[in-house]
């Protein structure tokens, strides 16, 4: 059975061969209805089971089309209107939902309630996102920066504000696709020093400054985040301290000439990145956005022994 927990888990052919279906399934469809099956159906008559204790657009919107595009059906969950609002456990429910769908996918508070769900669970589950990584996301980047011409093998990519889950992702997933990191963070801020020590042995090149500009310089792609992630505090001090932190058109002159954009999104305009770089040339964040189906669809097709 094959989770899909976190992208330092996967062996890099997996991976690799992951975002190759994700690239192939999206160009087979190209001009298609968004509805429309694919040719091959491949998870026809499968059940996606989604959880979400976390409110939720692209996550739900991607996993529920890319299943039904692969043949199959998405049902949604969440712990207001569910039985985990009053105190179910996640083992309970992971055993119960296990005998009624075919596959799980959790959007969650805590990274443990994710180990929790696949240790109980006895069919495949997929992280949409915890206080710890976003994998699914950092997939959908990497295939969109494949798309904008670049080679990941030796790119550079930098990071500015917050070290946080989808950093992390990053961070996860450099030593299996070759690229090196630029992370530019405030005091307190920085990404988990075992996380980054941990990837470093694998041979990725992670660099921590606290400089945003120093991050930029040659780099191939600029990446950010919200400062105030769903169930962040402090939100006054978090501003505060991430200020100097902002992707301004300065910081993207930085980079190496037509450097990409990305953002997860929903991004807050005038925060963590102006207008001007989220409407302007170099900004794939639409493209990134959609990204989510294809890549998505990938996982659930290995998770599902298919690829």
């Amino acid at each position: 059975m094959n989770h899909f927990l976190d992208l330092d888990t996967v062996p890099a052919p997996v991976l690799r061969a992951i975002l190759d279906e994700a690239h192939r399934r999206k160009a087979a469809r190209a001009g298609w209805p968004k509805a429309k099956v694919d040719a091959d159906g491949p998870l026809d008559g499968w059940q996606l089971g989604m959880i979400f204790e976390k409110s939720s657009t692209r996550t739900r919107v991607s996993f529920d089309v890319g299943m039904r595009q692969l043949g199959g059906a998405a049902l949604a969950l969440d712990s207001r209107t569910s039985q985990l609002g009053r105190g179910e456990t996640m083992a309970d429910t992971a055993r119960v939902l296990s005998r009624m769908t075919d596959m799980l996918m959790l959007r969650a508070n805590r990274h443990g309630d994710l180990l929790e769900l696949a240790q109980f669970a006895s069919v495949p589950v997929i992280n949409g996102l915890t206080d710890r990584s976003h994998p699914c996301q950092i997939l959908a980047d990497l295939q969109t920066l494949e798309e904008g011409g670049l080679d990941l093998k030796g790119a550079r990519i930098a990071w500015a504000g917050d070290g946080n889950n989808v950093c992390a992702s990053f961070i996860h997933a450099a030593p299996a696709f070759g690229y090196s990191m630029a992370i530019a963070t405030p005091p307190g801020y920085v990404p988990d020093r075992a996380m980054v020590e941990a990837a470093r042995a694998r041979g990725a090149r992670i660099d921590l400054t606290d400089d945003v500009n120093a991050a930029a310089a040659g780099a191939d792609s600029v990446v950010t985040d919200t400062w105030v992630s769903m169930g962040d505090t402090g939100e006054r001090e978090r501003k505060q301290a991430l200020g100097p932190y902002q992707v301004s058109s300065d910081v993207l002159d930085k980079a190496n000439p037509g450097a990409i954009f990305l953002h997860c999104l929903p991004a807050h305009r005038g925060e963590e990145v102006t207008d001007e770089v989220m409407d302007g040339p170099q900004s794939r964040i639409f493209d990134e956005a959609e990204n989510r189906v294809h890549a998505q669809k990938a996982v659930m097709l290995w998770c599902a022994g298919k690829l």
